[in-house]
């Protein structure tokens, strides 16, 4: 019973983290903004879906193979959501007039 409560729990969660995503990626206006939302929001709520069907399966091959999935998410979808953000700077030559960046090179190196 108990680890019902503990997985709707985590399901139930999992999927308000990924509504409220759904909701900043609509909200936002610029692309590097809905990528930002996308990014943090989508790996938690993925993240606590499938913990919560490792805690329904216990502790079996299936919940390894889950155990997994969650490994590969947490270094996957951080590395693509910059992929496509560097993307999109390099590939928007109007990016400069919705977003702020520091010009490094005008800062010379100095600490």
């Amino acid at each position: 019973m108990l680890r019902i409560i503990i997985a709707g729990l985590l399901l139930l969660s999992g999927l308000f983290v990924l509504g409220i995503a759904t909701i900043g990626i609509f909200r936002f206006s610029t692309m590097l903004n809905r990528i930002h939302v996308a990014a943090k929001c989508e790996t938690l709520g993925a993240l606590l879906v499938l913990a919560s069907l490792i805690v329904m399966s216990g502790f079996t091959i299936f919940s390894l193979k889950l155990l997994l999935v969650i490994i590969f998410l947490c270094l996957c979808n951080p590395v693509a959501s910059h992929l496509v953000a560097r993307a999109e700077v390099r590939t928007n030559h109007n990016i400069w007039k919705t977003c702020d960046f520091i010009d490094e090179s005008k800062t010379g190196g100095e600490d």
